[in-house]
């Protein structure tokens, strides 16, 4: 089953709860917090393999859920930290984060990889919070949260040359015949119902590869037939190879046909008509094709090459002209830099690292950094004063005075609702 399009959502492991504890050994008077570190999350990877060349994997582990890091122990153990989660992908994967709408990454390369949810560090022992003034700290935090995240994953098949048109127009009878693929041929439309991959070899020993994509029709931009379901695999492709039926034998005008096409692929996507195209009349052993080819010619000013698949006329021809063309092109990024995740910088983003709203009587404070404090806080008696201390330090105490709270007031985070107090 061929599948290119997947929505899965992705956990990382949390890091491991900091251990709280304190050394009691005979003859070590004082012998002070002895509590070891959490281990680090498990964080999610995809990375691309060669062999595979469908999402189906994906599409039936709709949740991938990494392992939290250990926890840490007295006499100073550190947790163990999670062994990372290795998804394999095939060769042209993009993901995208559906909550921001970005492109995490765009995997072209053997050896691609990418974090795509990242690990939670352990949290800290009561060693690491010993001062000069808390020698003996009770407290110690949980771990961090591992990155939660809905993702869209899809493929684009990486293809030198995309063969465009109609159904039943020869495209996969010209692939059978230029490579060793063996994609399903017969007398009726729509016989492609995925897209096919072949190695081609021209005559004076260049190759490329090449992608019957499945036959379009009027409407496929917007999900009439199979276009809206392959078209997205011809943004990937350097060089179109429009293929006409120039006979007309399904009843159709290949003038018409041409230009229908080049419809859709335009309203799919206007960047995929900057892509160079060579245009292939097919079936000109036909009654009817050089008429038919003639008044092309007489419309439309394109390169355009005569052959006829069954019987191996004119194809060493337009593999040369195909391969000639595609050393003219340079390889270009699917997608502009700024679509990417990693080129935006959340450090200069202004923004509130918190918001408060009033709900009735209660206070209700929301902030992303906020909410990870209070899950990596312990809340024992340090904890808690080391947590209210924290907001305190993060303003909140005064934007709750600014907004009109008076002490006594409801303060909620997340499922904790306390007193506002001085």
């Amino acid at each position: 089953m061929f599948v290119d399009e997947v929505i899965i959502k992705v956990k990382a492991g949390n890091g491991g709860d900091g251990c709280t504890a304190f050394r009691r050994e005979k003859y070590i008077p004082d012998g002070g917090p002895f509590g070891g570190n959490g281990g680090k999350g498990s964080s999610i990877i995809f990375k691309t393999d060669e062999g595979l060349r469908t999402l189906l994997d994906l599409r039936y582990n709709k949740l991938i859920k990494a392992p939290k890091g250990a926890n840490g122990q007295g006499k100073n153990k550190n947790g163990r930290g999670a062994e990372d989660v290795i998804i394999k992908v095939p060769l042209g994967t993009t993901v995208k984060d559906m909550d921001t709408g970005l492109i995490i990454a765009d995997l072209t390369k053997k050896g691609d990889e990418v974090v795509v949810a990242k690990g939670g560090r352990g949290g800290r022992g009561n060693t690491a919070f010993a001062t000069a003034t808390n020698p003996a700290p009770n407290f110690s935090e949980n771990g961090e949260p591992g990155e939660e995240k809905t993702l869209k994953v899809e493929l684009r098949l990486l293809a030198d040359v995309g063969f465009v048109g109609m159904p039943s127009v020869g495209k996969s009878t010209i692939l059978s015949k230029i490579s060793a693929s063996k994609p399903k041929i017969a007398a009726y439309h729509f016989t492609t119902l995925n897209p096919n991959l072949g190695v081609v070899r021209t005559v004076d020993g260049r190759t490329f590869v090449a992608a019957d994509l499945p036959g379009l029709i009027k409407g496929a931009s917007l999900g009439e037939g199979l276009g809206d379901k392959f078209l997205k695999h011809i943004e990937r492709t350097r060089v179109i190879a429009h293929i006409l039926d120039m006979s007309g034998l399904e009843g159709r005008n290949p003038l018409d046909d041409y230009e229908v096409i080049n419809k859709e692929l335009k309203d799919f996507n206007e960047k995929i008509m900057d892509k160079p195209q060579i245009v292939i009349a097919n079936k000109m052993d036909l009654d009817g094709s050089k008429e038919n080819l003639n008044r092309f010619k007489e419309k439309y000013n394109v390169p355009i090459y005569e052959i006829s698949a069954i019987t191996n006329t004119g194809l060493d021809e337009v593999l040369v002209a195909l391969a000639d063309e595609l050393e003219k092109q340079e390889e270009r990024p699917l997608f502009e830099e700024d679509n990417f995740e990693s080129h935006v910088l959340y450090k200069f983003k202004k923004e509130q690292p918190f918001t408060i709203t009033r709900d009735n009587d209660i206070y209700v404070v929301k902030g992303e950094k906020i909410e990870k404090l209070f899950k990596m806080t312990k809340f024992t008696d340090e904890g808690t004063v080391r947590f209210a201390r924290k907001l305190r330090a993060m303003g909140i105490d005064d934007k709750l005075l600014e907004m009109g709270a008076k002490y006594g007031d409801k303060v909620q985070i997340m499922d904790l609702i306390f007193e506002f107090k001085e």
